[in-house]
């Protein structure tokens, strides 16, 4: 009797033992109902409460980055996009006073852009070189605000550093059509508040040049059979078009003169200044005048004589410029001249 007493409490004791524990399994299986019931909306609230400050500082990293990348790449990047998307145009180029070694430089130039930022550039030193060919001088540019039109006037004594690329580039600009200038240097550009970048210059300029001197001609001249004292006896003018920007003093210019290969004598324009334009010049020639009464009375008898012109000299303040020189015995004109008829307007008779 009191074994089975003593079965029943234990049995009791076991189920009240076991109704504890489901009633606790219970609880938990509903907790973690009641977590998976919870919105994403709460989930993020409480992980942003809990969490807040690693985002914060990766907020913070990221604009850092952003601002980085846009002050040290993004605003270097545009900086130069408008450099390059920009035109130079040489309005006027002047070079007087020559030296065998330097020369006195007048230049005007006109930048457009169509960028719609307008920083401020540096002075800066530039390079000028034919297209392909080493520099043969170097020029200051000013500071200049780039707007959508700005203006950039020089006025220096240049050195040439390269005689013979400044030969080069005279005789390309004597000789051809069209001559491509380069342009070349690095300055800092400032835009409002970003540091200052360093922007490189390089513009290629397509210039007029003197085409070979074409439209070249003697449209007057008379013939004096007592020659000066320095042996001149032919005057006349000479036209010489120059569809360039460039004004060039090229000095005291002599010109070799000969008929089929024969030289007949020489001429010279003295102070010869060519500016942009028609050039009208007074010209003197001393000429061979037995040689020249040779060829009219022999091959040419109609007193017409092919007189072929080729540079010979130049010379400024007593000083030969050897690369004007190169580049006008580069240049042969031929004008056809009637000496027959100056030669009757000063009284002889063939």
């Amino acid at each position: 009797m009191d074994k089975e007493l003593e079965m029943s409490q234990v049995e009791l004791s076991s189920g009240t033992h076991g109704s504890s524990s489901l009633k606790r399994e219970s609880s938990h299986i509903d907790d973690a109902a009641v977590l998976r019931r919870r919105t994403s909306g709460q989930r993020l609230k409480a992980h942003l409460r809990r969490w807040w400050w690693l985002h914060l500082i990766i907020g913070i990293a990221v604009l850092l980055l952003i601002t980085l990348l846009l002050v040290y790449v993004g605003f270097p990047h545009i900086a130069q996009s408008g450099i390059d998307n920009s035109t130079l145009n040489l309005t006027a180029v002047s070079i007087t006073d020559p030296t065998a070694s330097s020369f006195l430089i007048h230049q005007a130039s006109l930048i457009t852009s169509s960028s719609a930022y307008h920083p401020q550039l540096d002075a800066f030193n530039a390079s000028l070189a034919l297209l392909g060919q080493a520099p043969y001088a170097y020029i200051t540019i000013p500071a200049l605000h780039a707007t959508a039109t700005a203006t950039a006037d020089v006025t220096q004594v240049v050195q040439i550093a390269n005689l013979t690329a400044f030969a080069a580039f005279t005789t390309a600009l004597l000789t051809n059509e069209m001559v491509s200038l380069q342009v070349s240097g690095t300055t800092a550009l400032h835009e409002m508040a970003f540091p200052a970048t360093t922007v490189t210059y390089n513009k290629t300029v397509q210039l007029s040049g003197l085409n070979r001197l074409a439209g070249f001609a003697i449209p007057s001249f008379t013939i004096s059979l007592a020659p000066s004292p320095n042996g001149t006896n032919l005057i006349g003018a000479v036209r010489i078009p120059n569809p360039s920007v460039f004004t060039v003093a090229l000095g005291n210019v002599t010109l070799d003169l000969s008929v089929a290969g024969r030289r007949i004598g020489t001429s010279t324009l003295a102070d010869l200044v060519l500016a942009p334009g028609n050039n009208t010049v007074p010209m003197a020639a001393a000429t061979n005048q037995t040689a020249v009464l040779e060829l009219i009375t022999g091959a040419y008898t109609d007193g017409l004589l092919p007189v072929d012109i080729a540079g010979r000299s130049s010379v400024y303040d007593g000083v030969h410029l050897p690369y004007y020189e190169e580049a006008l015995a580069s240049v042969t004109q031929r004008v056809v001249l009637d000496v027959g008829a100056a030669l009757k307007a000063a009284g002889v008779v063939l």
